[in-house]
């Protein structure tokens, strides 16, 4: 079932996710809702918090495709090893119709566990690397322009505050 994603400036997108306990019917279920809102909006990736559910899933796929191909889906991820710069544009299906550069790791290794409870571990690099921290701050309630400098973080929200404007939303 497609869900709708949240979008900037709801709060719920600031609460941090707590860890899954148990993976059950419910997470698979979740984690197979995420895949097809992700691959609807369409995205690379999408966390749970962005459907508004606070446990810590995402799901991932940088392949490019419509299809479920090269889909990764982790629950409890953390990254365990992170090296080298990389200073990527980087959007988001939760802050539409803006993106821009950020800086990230150009190499992470995240573990994780898939949905038979079984630990995972990826060593990314590029895109997917850049999608797995963009992914797992959203677990933690950070949105990627919370990476900006503070000028350009200013710009970002006088660009969303017109945009509510024309919309007729006050923010």
């Amino acid at each position: 079932m497609i869900r709708t994603i949240l979008t900037y400036p709801n709060p719920e997108l600031k609460k941090k996710s707590t860890a899954v306990t148990i993976i059950n019917d419910a997470v698979r279920e979740l984690a197979r809702d995420m895949a097809e809102t992700m691959y609807d909006a369409p995205g690379v990736g999408l966390a749970a918090p962005q459907i508004g559910v606070h446990q810590r899933v995402i799901v991932i796929d940088v392949s490019g495709r419509d299809e479920p191909g090269d889909l990764i889906i982790a629950i409890n991820p953390v990254i365990v090893h992170a090296e080298g710069e990389a200073y990527e544009e980087e959007g988001c299906l939760s802050v539409p119709k803006y993106a821009a550069n950020v800086r990230r790791h150009a190499r992470v290794v995240v573990k994780a566990l898939d949905l038979e409870g079984n630990e995972q571990t990826w060593r990314a690099e590029d895109l997917l690397a850049i999608a797995f921290q963009h992914e797992i701050d959203h677990l933690d309630g950070i949105l990627f322009v919370d990476h900006l400098s503070p000028l350009k973080r200013e710009l970002f929200q006088r660009k969303m505050r017109r945009l509510a404007e024309n919309r007729g939303v006050e923010q």
